[in-house]
């Protein structure tokens, strides 16, 4: 017998196994299912999806190859003690922040690349600066070792033109805003959506390919509503949750 309350099968031809994967990845994601706690059975999950024991032990292989889930001879299979980071979005969002203080001496950014180039008619629009250019930049975040995102930044160049060095000299946006001399800065709009990895992302991400990514774009500004940052931003499902706080009160 099936249970009736199992995730449907597709018909688009992603395989069986893919979703019963991300339905799992989603339960440890979610804390219903917590470090120590045994996962179910191969046998089990199969009722469950109504799946042979391949599929399910399909699906089993790819969340150990996510680091999710460790197999302990004569005892079962168990969620990891891998833990999921909180990113909080409000009004000044910082990473360092919602990290903490122990989690932020463990933390390491690095730009992967940057360029001045000409704004696109999206990103000038965004920056309000028609016609302008724009400092790209291309980051990478990493907690203990672990990447938990990939960050692609905007800045309009005339604002900011050394961005980019300031970055790379300090490792942190916020402090290398202050030493262009923005002391401060809020959080203007975020949009969250998910999909799966690329290739490159999985590969930089060090997940699974195709495994899911949470994809953040934003914008920055000064307090007066001065157009700051651009940013998008692709974390790593399976290591970071999104916490979006309330519009701060007026």
């Amino acid at each position: 017998m099936t249970n009736p309350d199992a995730a449907p099968r597709s018909n688009s031809g992603y395989s069986a196994w893919r979703l019963i994967t991300e339905e799992l990845r989603g339960e440890i994601s979610e804390r219903r299912l917590r470090p120590g706690d045994r996962l179910p059975t191969e046998n089990a999950i199969a009722e469950r999806y109504g799946v042979n024991r391949h599929t399910a032990r399909q699906a089993i292989a790819a969340l150990a190859q996510d680091g999710l889930i460790e197999s302990r001879r004569g005892s079962g299979t168990f969620v990891t003690g891998e833990s999921v980071l909180v990113h909080r979005i409000g009004l000044r969002t910082r990473m360092m922040r919602s990290l903490g203080e122990e989690e932020s001496t463990r933390t390491k950014s690095r730009v992967l690349d940057s360029a001045t180039e000409p704004a696109s008619a999206d990103i000038a629009l965004r920056l309000g600066i028609p016609g302008g250019e724009a400092v790209r930049i291309e980051s990478t975040r990493s907690v203990g070792g672990h990447p938990i995102s990939i960050g692609t930044h905007w800045f309009a160049a005339e604002r900011l033109p050394d961005i980019a060095g300031a970055f790379r000299r300090t490792g942190s946006f916020t402090a290398a805003l202050a030493a262009q001399g923005v002391d401060d800065y809020v959080r203007a709009s975020t949009v969250v959506g998910a999909r799966h990895a690329t290739a490159q992302e999985a590969e930089m991400l060090e997940i699974r390919p195709g495994a899911i990514v949470l994809v953040a774009e934003a914008l920055d500004t000064l307090p007066d509503g001065t157009p700051l940052q651009h940013l998008v931003t692709r974390f790593a499902a399976q290591r970071v949750r999104l916490d979006i706080e309330p519009p701060h009160p007026e």
